[in-house]
């Protein structure tokens, strides 16, 4: 039975203009957990070992867990190399790269991504040129091969927003993702989630995005902060993560049952 091809399946999604939802697994390698997760919750789930001691390997049996309950599983990367989205595309639906702000960077690791197994020469030929070595070596990169391979760049400073149009016109942007943490302390007001200035900057990545029929969203902790980002037009939806989630049921339960 051939594999399920979710990542296309998640493309097709936000290419037709609808509304993707998922979180962050951080800590959660046991497949076991897939289990429990509530049926038409997440379209999607990103497995992240950029701010802890996990390796993206670990998450493997996650990934083909999360598979076979029809939900895409996309790796963020520590690196910004990029070997290393081919790597990760190689055995996850998509790839999220950290902190990109150069066009020229963007263009490079989105061929990374959707042009494989193309590389050296006769990748730089097409970048530079637009010129495959034939037709069928075209449509099976873009059509076979990286059909299922979703590819978000990480909007996280204020050069990424004045790049931003360009980054969205490179073939093979499927979405593009605010990290918060570090757009606010680039704009001089780290963490401040609710500062007039990030709301507006959010707006300005969701409708420039828009223009361009890619989808764009901002990761937030806080229920009400994400629902102000989908009113203002968010597609990407990233709320949380596995180990925020849990803090908050135990919070929210024991709080109560203490009470009694």
């Amino acid at each position: 039975m051939p594999a399920p091809k979710l990542g296309k399946a998640l493309k097709d999604k936000m290419q037709r203009g609808q509304t993707v939802y998922g979180t962050f697994f951080q800590y959660t390698v046991n497949p076991a957990i897939v289990d429990v997760l509530p049926d038409d919750a997440l379209d999607f789930v990103i497995v992240t070992a950029e701010h802890n001691a996990l390796d993206l390997a670990e998450f493997l049996p996650v990934r083909y867990a999360l598979a076979a309950k029809g939900i895409a599983c996309l790796a963020r990367t520590h690196s910004r190399e990029p070997d290393d989205v081919s790597k990760v595309c190689d055995s996850f639906d998509g790839v999220v790269v950290p902190y990109v702000e150069d066009v020229e960077h963007a263009r490079r690791l989105a061929a990374a991504a959707v042009y494989r197994p193309l590389k050296g020469q006769a990748l730089e030929r097409v970048l530079a040129e637009g010129k495959w070595p034939s037709e069928k070596t075209r449509k099976y990169a873009i059509e076979e091969r990286c059909a299922n391979t979703v590819f978000v760049p990480m909007i996280e400073s204020v050069l990424a927003v004045e790049n931003l149009e360009k980054i969205c016109s490179i073939p093979g942007v499927n979405a593009v993702f605010v990290g918060p943490n570090d757009l606010t302390t680039n704009m001089g007001i780290p963490n401040e989630y609710d500062h007039p200035d990030l709301v507006a900057m959010i707006q300005r990545i969701i409708d420039v995005a828009n223009r361009s029929h890619v989808a764009a969203g901002s990761w937030f902790g806080k229920r009400e902060q994400m629902e102000r980002t989908i009113k203002q037009g968010s597609r990407f939806v990233v709320y949380s993560n596995d180990g925020s989630l849990l803090r908050e049921s135990l919070e929210q339960s024991f709080t109560q049952l203490r009470k009694r």
